[in-house]
């Protein structure tokens, strides 16, 4: 019991203790005015005095105590009575003001209110005071409603009851907001703020997170329509670790629309055209609003073109009638179609159109394979690589044409029924190989690109469809090429000449040596069977050596023939006199060899004619080494001249 409770009761307890009857008192007062009557017109002191002895001498009969009467027990009789009646009085007491303790949340009855301030009655001596910012959740706050507060103090400086409600609700906050999870109740919140993928709403003074898809049962374009507003919830999800709280304002409302959508839906009929509105678009179609269900038009259901993206074709918001192609009872999904309320294209293509008419398009869509051509809007044709150009050398698509490009082709195939066509562009161009015997005559000289290479020779393109085959063996009279890339490169411009015409494959064989005269001719007059001429090494492996003789020709010596006077063995870039062991001019070889060369002039010193003969190399050499002239490759017309001039030299000395 608190020290103001006491001194209360205290109070109670003495005014009753000492009140006695009205008329005890009242004799009381009468025998007392009675007895100082005579007192008072006594004014003299000695009267006074004398009275108070013989009243001291004599005593009063009144005063006088009862011999038998129980002292002990009348003292033990009053203290038992006030001991009964101060228990009433703090019981009594007690029941008239409520146990309030501090640092407890209790509940109390709101008595008034203003713009700033709520009055709160919890059944205390005094009442406290609730700011009104704390209940800014409810709105619809009244006189008589019952709050929940924490008693801060008791007694402030002023001796003013503290109370606050947002600290009550935040003790409280947790269990109600399990218990609203645990019962699936409707609860009440504040949406206070716009955050990353959502908002955040005040829920019994907690912080929760409404996630932007489930603000609504259709998808929310401007989220901060809805901040500052009260909406109703239901708690989905509770963290207790990280004390996050995720509810749902569409939970609400979706019970009721999947009643509306098993309606919806039992009503449903392939082929029925209803009015939607367009709810959303996405990249692969579009969904429409039914009126409480939602139906998907994919984009090919759109339009009967190509369409890159829905939004080509509709807007969101906007109000249009769509065909039912198909739904599903079980996970409620519609099929729409907007195509499908118009005829289809190939119905009114134009009868007249057939095979070999030239049509013009668009290029809509680009494959390795081929492009697709749209004539008429919803009308495509195929043109596939192989019919965009003469060529045999198949490439893509994109090396002749590009997306949006306008295009003239010529309608190889038309299939109504099916709806197919296929389109060609090369048939708009003459095909070279139809004149290919005027134009590419055998023999005729022409200039062509490099394409490719193999091992066994060079394709090469005259010009778009017509190509030809460079065999290796085709390409120089007298060097010895291993692989044509030895010879030219990929792209390069090579002259050719026709040497022969396959129609039926739509081939050519081509040459390049045919260009220049056979040397190989005046070689034979040059390169004779025991001549000796000047040569260079250029190669050497296991079987011999490869030696560059004059006017370009090549020779080959065994290892045997490649020894040195000193007996050292030549090496690469040697220059050393070689002597012709064997000509072929079909096989187009020469044998030539270095050895043989000092061999016979040391067999010639044995002789007797070793001095001649000594001479006769010596000039010989010389005269080799004076008519020996440095050509280039295919300089013919010297080769010609040298023979004539040998063939005159050999008459003149017959």
């Amino acid at each position: 019991m608190t020290e103001e409770k006491k001194d209360q009761v205290d109070q109670v307890e003495e005014v009753q203790v000492t009140s006695a009857p009205k008329e005890e008192a009242k004799a009381a007062t009468e025998e007392t005015k009675e007895e100082k009557a005579p007192e008072v017109a006594e004014t003299a002191p000695e009267a006074v005095t004398k009275e108070k002895k013989e009243r001291v001498a004599k005593p009063d009969p009144v005063a006088e105590p009862d011999e038998d009467f129980d002292w002990d027990s009348f003292s033990n009789t009053k203290e038992a009575n006030t001991a009964q009646k101060k228990e009433e009085l703090e019981a009594l007491y007690d029941n008239t003001l409520s146990t309030v303790h501090e640092k407890e949340v209790v509940d109390g009855a709101v008595i008034s209110l203003n713009k700033r301030e709520v009055v709160v009655n919890i059944g205390y001596k005094s009442d406290g005071i609730v700011s009104l910012n704390e209940f800014r959740y409810n709105p619809e706050l009244k006189i008589g409603d019952t709050v929940e507060v924490y008693v801060e103090s008791l007694e402030d400086k002023k001796g003013q009851l503290t109370l606050s409600h947002k600290k009550a609700r935040a003790l409280r906050s947790w269990d109600r907001v399990n218990e609203a999870l645990e019962k699936d109740e409707i609860i009440k919140g504040f949406i206070k703020c716009r955050t990353k993928g959502g908002m955040i709403v005040d829920v019994f003074g907690i912080e929760a997170f409404l996630p932007g898809s489930q603000i609504d049962v259709k998808p929310i374009r401007d989220y901060d329509i809805y901040v500052g507003k009260y909406m109703e919830f239901k708690v989905v999800k509770i963290n207790h670790e990280f004390r996050n709280v995720v509810v749902s304002h569409k939970a609400l409302i979706e019970a009721e629309l999947e009643q509306q959508k098993k309606e919806i839906i039992s009503k449903l009929e392939k082929g029925q055209v209803l009015e939607g509105t367009v709810k959303n678009i996405t990249s692969y179609g579009v969904f429409i609003d039914l009126g409480g269900v939602d139906g998907l038009i994919h984009i090919t259901d759109l339009s009967w073109g190509r369409v890159s993206h829905p939004n080509e074709i509709v807007e969101l918001d906007q109000k249009i009638n769509v065909v039912i192609l198909d739904f599903d009872d079980e996970k409620k999904r519609i099929a729409l179609g907007l195509k499908q309320l118009t005829p289809h294209p190939w119905d009114n293509l134009s009868a007249e159109l057939k095979v070999g008419d030239t049509v013009k398009g668009r290029v809509v869509v680009l494959a390795d394979y081929g492009a697709f051509v749209e004539i008429a809007p919803g009308v495509e044709g195929l043109i596939h690589v192989s019919e965009m150009s003469w060529s045999q050398h198949l490439r893509s698509a994109q090396d002749f044409l590009a997306v949006e490009d306008e295009v003239d082709a010529q309608i190889l195939t038309l299939d109504r029924e099916e709806r197919k066509m296929s389109l060609g562009i090369k048939q708009l161009h003459p095909d070279p190989w139809e004149k290919i015997e005027e134009e590419y005559a055998l023999g005729s000289k022409h200039s062509a690109k490099v394409r490719n290479f193999t091992n066994f020779g060079v394709f090469v393109e005259i010009v778009e469809g017509v190509d030809g085959l460079i065999h290796i063996s085709d390409l120089s009279w007298t060097k010895k090429i291993k692989h044509p890339s030895e010879f030219t490169s990929i792209g390069a411009q090579i002259e050719v000449v026709v040497l022969d015409i396959d129609k039926d494959n739509r081939r050519l064989s081509l040459g390049h040596k045919q260009l220049e005269e056979n040397p190989w001719d005046v070689f034979e007059t040059i390169f004779l069977v025991d001549s000796i001429h000047e040569g260079t090494v250029v190669e050497l492996f296991d079987k011999g050596a490869v030696v560059a003789l004059p006017y370009g020709v090549e020779g080959f010596a065994t290892p045997r023939h490649l020894t040195k006077e000193d007996g050292s063995v030549v090496k690469v870039e040697d220059k050393l006199p070689f002597k012709v062991l064997e000509f072929s001019k079909t096989a187009k070889r020469i044998i030539v060899s270095h050895s043989r060369v000092w061999e016979d002039v040391k067999r010639a010193e044995d002789k007797d004619t070793k001095k001649t003969q000594t001479q006769s190399a010596a000039k010989a050499m010389k005269n080799v080494n004076d008519n020996v002239e440095k050509t280039t490759l295919g300089d013919i017309s010297d080769l010609a001249a040298l023979k004539t001039q040998m063939e005159e030299d050999e008459k003149g000395k017959k």
